[in-house]
């Protein structure tokens, strides 16, 4: 009988448990809460009491023995869900010491999810309280500075407001009667005008694609040209090819190039062989291949020339 009713209490007799104990200031608790550590259920709450002395509430736990944890460890209360119902759950602490059968071991209570939202509320209500306060006074405020017959500027400014809008809407209704007279007139110049933009699009389009092609057909001619051109030079046609490809050319410009060197050397070491300059009209004088003065031959006597001439 005993095993059976232990049994559905959750405790195994046939397995070692010990008991352990906490305390809380109030009893949120009853003997069918689960004990837990880590989401899994080790054991069940023994017995709740009152100690009268302390004002606490006393609660036994009896959990298997296998399950071990340190004496630093605490015993959690917490909310199984929206309904309002609380379990303990050990949390493993570390620390020297493991707790043994019969140890007090220190308690927390975990802050379920009603309690916060309803914290979390009131403080929103709080606020929104103060809020609409503040709006309220602003408004009054408001109404007081409009109604005040101190304050002629402010109501001329909405009565210039006013007439203004009242402007604006007569200046609309004009240009919505304006639109609506001539609705036919405006469809039909928004009509051509889209003819005249498609066609000049379609011509403008033709334009591009002619002269791309004829672009693409001059540049393609060119091309080849060029290419002919170069085909001919490499194979030594046309003054051009025979220039770059003849041989004796190169050799006949670079001897050319060499006496032309020659040459200008020469006239910089001896320029009166090649300029010949007298002021008096002096009969210039005349040099050999060396640079030496060649000597004209000297005119007989008068007297030896005519008898020459007799003889």
């Amino acid at each position: 009988m005993i095993f059976t009713i232990n049994y559905l209490n959750g405790i195994n007799i046939l397995k070692k448990h010990n008991r352990y104990y906490t305390q809380f200031d109030y009893n949120a608790l009853s003997s069918s809460s689960l004990v837990t550590i880590k989401g899994n259920k080790i054991g069940k709450i023994e017995a709740i009491t009152y100690d009268d002395k302390t004002g606490k509430t006393i609660v036994a736990i009896v959990i298997t023995e296998d399950v071990k944890f340190s004496k630093n460890s605490k015993i959690r209360m917490y909310e199984t869900g929206l309904m309002g119902g609380n379990a303990l759950a050990i949390v493993p602490m570390p620390g020297p010491e493991l707790a043994e059968d019969g140890d007090f071991i220190e308690s927390e209570i975990e802050e379920g999810l009603i309690t916060s939202l309803t914290k979390n509320f009131s403080g929103i209500s709080s606020n929104l309280g103060v809020t609409l306060q503040t709006a309220d006074s602003l408004m009054s405020n408001f109404n007081k500075l409009i109604i005040n017959e101190n304050e002629d500027g402010l109501k001329a400014a909405i009565a210039e407001l006013n007439r203004t809008i009242v402007s604006f809407r007569s200046v609309s209704t004009a240009m919505s009667a304006l639109v609506v007279k001539n609705d036919a007139s405006l469809t039909s110049a928004i009509d051509n005008f889209d003819t005249v933009s498609g066609n000049l699009a379609e011509i403008t389009t033709e334009f591009k694609q002619v002269e791309i092609s004829k672009t693409f057909a001059s540049l393609d001619q060119t091309l080849q040209e060029v290419n002919d051109l170069l085909a001919s030079v490499k194979d030594g046609k046309g003054s051009l090819g025979k220039m770059l490809n003849d041989d004796q050319l190169y050799v006949n410009l670079e001897s050319a190039s060499l006496q032309l060197e020659q040459l200008l050397q020469d006239f910089k070491l001896n320029p009166k062989r090649y300029v010949h300059f007298s002021v008096f009209g002096k009969k210039p004088k005349r040099f050999d291949a060396e640079g030496n003065i060649i000597e004209d031959e000297k005119t007989q006597p008068e007297e030896i020339r005519i008898e020459l001439e007799n003889n």
